[in-house]
């Protein structure tokens, strides 16, 4: 492993992002080993655009990449695909978006999710409590796709202000986690939130409108809405007014 890469006590601050492994080093992006996943650990590490990232019988990895995969809420692309799926949800009476009904359902279901080419998870039950303590502090939330008493999918997310991190999503029935993020979209049109943090860069994210940007920037936009007043999380349907039917269409 590269010599300089910091070792951090529960207590050390953070190096700068501008230190993470550029795109020559064996794993770009990865700034720091070791420290705690406490709240206020994981807090300090949002707010400077930085996450946690490792499997089991790793030490905590704690992440920066350079660029970073974002997705802006207003290109939200709605292919025709889902779409349909949208409109068959929104006029279904057994369907509707909970938000926080049962977050550590939500993450142990992502944690079970398979992993296309992954063996295993990244979700360990350390991750999984780490992120229950900080739903419980107010900064992370699920949005949940329940049909009738079953939750079919959803996924989590880290919040702080108006900054708002996608972790990971999972569904039981096609579509169930894409009408998820299209809920978490509508919200965050809804509310001010302009853009949500993908982390890694994906060929679905990238289809549905996210695009990478520079760690400078996407830093700099992170630290103002940090800021600002927190998000109101709750889901009406009327919401769906936001990308239904004048979302961005592609065939």
């Amino acid at each position: 492993m590269h010599v300089n890469l910091p070792w951090l006590a529960s207590t050390d601050p953070f190096p700068p992002v501008s230190t993470a492994w550029d795109e020559f080093s064996p794993a770009p992006g990865l700034l720091a080993v070791g420290g705690s996943l406490s709240v206020e650990r994981l807090q300090a590490a949002y707010r400077s655009g930085i996450f946690p990232w490792y499997s089991e019988g790793q030490p905590i990895l704690w992440w920066s990449p350079n660029p970073r995969m974002v997705l802006e809420v207003a290109q939200f692309r709605v292919h025709r695909s889902l779409r349909q799926a949208l409109q068959k949800f929104r006029h279904d009476a057994r369907c509707e978006i909970r938000i926080d009904h049962d977050f550590a359902g939500v993450i142990q279901a992502c944690a079970q999710a398979p992993r296309a080419g992954q063996p295993g998870t990244w979700i360990g039950p350390d991750m999984v409590q780490a992120y229950i303590r900080l739903h419980q502090a107010g900064n992370a939330h699920s949005v949940e796709t329940w049909v009738g008493a079953e939750r079919v999918g959803g996924l989590y997310c880290v919040a702080i202000g108006r900054a708002v991190f996608g972790e990971s999503m999972f569904s039981h029935v096609p579509d169930a986690s894409k009408i998820a993020l299209a809920a978490l979209v509508a919200l965050c049109r809804r509310g001010g939130v302009h853009a949500i943090d993908c982390q890694q860069n994906t060929a679905h994210l990238a289809r549905l409108g996210a695009r990478e940007v520079p760690r400078a920037q996407f830093t700099a936009q992170v630290a103002q809405a940090c800021q600002l007043a927190p998000l109101v999380w709750q889901f009406e349907p009327l919401y769906w007014s936001e990308l239904l039917p004048f979302a961005p269409t592609d065939a």
